[in-house]
């Protein structure tokens, strides 16, 4: 399956769904120069819908870890959610836990993100 990502900015606050494969580093391209222009724009609080993503590798990680800088060097936060059990296993393993905010549902994510 095909990676895509859906954006919906309000604000200064953003839900980046992310959904299909992510396997290989140029598939997010577009969407880290996305997150860029929203950092530059001053929406630096994200809230990063993970339902839809099937699978992840070592380039998927990375590609988080590229979204969580772009969104704290801007002063904002990034916070994933509602993942499946695959993805959660892979975020545990490689301890990004410590790193992420990680919460169940959309509202936690919002409600962390606040005004």
């Amino acid at each position: 399956m095909v990676f895509e990502f859906t954006i919906d900015q309000q604000g200064n606050k953003a839900i980046i769904a992310l959904s299909g494969n992510l396997v290989d580093k140029s598939q997010a391209n577009e969407l880290i120069e996305k997150a860029g222009e929203l950092a530059a724009s001053g929406c630096n609080k994200w809230a990063i819908d993970l339902e839809s993503l099937i699978y992840m590798n070592s380039s998927g990680l990375n590609t988080l870890i590229q979204l969580l800088t772009k969104a704290r060097v801007g002063g904002g936060e990034a916070v994933l959610f509602n993942m499946n059990k695959k993805i959660n296993e892979l975020i545990l393993i490689t301890k990004l836990h410590t790193l992420f905010k990680v919460v169940p549902s959309k509202k936690e994510a919002t409600d962390i993100l606040g005004e």
